[in-house]
C-alpha cells in the first residue's frame, strides 16, 4: 500500500473533512476530534484508537537558553515566544495551559507568536525568528537525546494529556490501505517507532 500523506493543523483538517475532504484516516493531536467526526457520522467509532501521547517542551534552538525547569520565561532578555494556534492545535492549548499555571501571561503575551500548526511553530523556533517556542518532544528529540539547542521538558501536571487519536473516516471505509495503517499503528513495529 502507498500512503500519501497531509501534516497540517487538526483544526483545519476537521473542517476538511467536514466539507468533503477526500482524507481515508486522520491521525489527530487530539482525541476530540475523531470523537467528535465519529459523532458526526463522518467516521466509525469502533476505529477509534489513541496511537500516541503528545509530550510538551519549550525549547530553544541555542544552548543554555532553556534552563531545566522553564524559568526562562519569567526573563525579560528574549523576543519571541511561537506557540501554535490554541484555537487549531492542540499543543497550543497546551502551551497556554502551561502559561497560564507558570501565572506569566500578563508579562508574555505580547511576545508571544502563534503558528498555524506544529510544525509552523517548530520552524519559528528552528530558523532562530522566535528564540523560544512549545513544541512536541518528538520534533527536538532523536533515540533519547535532544538534537540541538536546549530544552525543558514541560511536566504533564501543567497541561491537559494530549492523546493523540486516529480514526477511519468514511471516505475510508472500503479501502484496504486505510484499514492496514490503523493496523500497523496498533503494532509493535509502530509502538517501538513512536516511543
Amino acid at each position: 500500500h502507498k500512503a500519501l500523506l497531509s501534516f497540517g493543523a487538526t483544526g483545519k483538517f476537521y473542517a476538511q473533512i467536514v466539507h468533503g475532504a477526500p482524507f481515508g484516516v486522520l491521525l489527530a493531536a487530539d482525541e476530540s476530534t475523531p470523537q467528535k467526526l465519529a459523532q458526526q457520522g463522518l467516521g466509525e467509532d469502533a476505529t477509534r484508537m489513541t496511537y500516541a501521547t503528545g509530550r510538551l517542551v519549550l525549547w530553544s534552538r541555542q544552548s543554555g537558553v532553556v534552563d531545566a525547569q522553564g524559568k526562562v520565561l519569567e526573563r525579560t532578555d528574549w523576543h519571541h515566544l511561537a506557540v501554535a494556534n490554541p484555537k487549531l492545535a492542540p499543543y497550543g492549548v497546551a502551551a497556554m495551559q502551561t502559561i497560564d499555571k507558570l501565572g506569566v501571561r500578563a508579562r508574555i503575551n505580547d511576545r508571544i507568536v502563534l503558528g498555524e500548526n506544529i510544525a509552523q511553530t517548530h520552524q519559528f523556533v528552528a530558523t532562530q525568528n522566535a528564540q523560544l517556542g512549545f513544541v512536541a518532544m518528538s520534533q527536538v528529540m532523536a533515540d533519547g537525546r535532544l538534537v540541538e539547542g536546549s530544552v525543558w521538558a514541560v511536566p504533564a501536571t501543567l497541561y491537559s494529556p494530549l492523546r493523540q487519536d486516529a480514526v477511519l473516516l468514511n471516505k475510508g471505509q472500503g479501502n484496504a490501505a486505510a484499514t492496514a495503517l490503523l493496523q500497523y499503528l496498533k503494532g509493535v513495529k509502530a509502538r517501538a517507532v513512536i516511543r
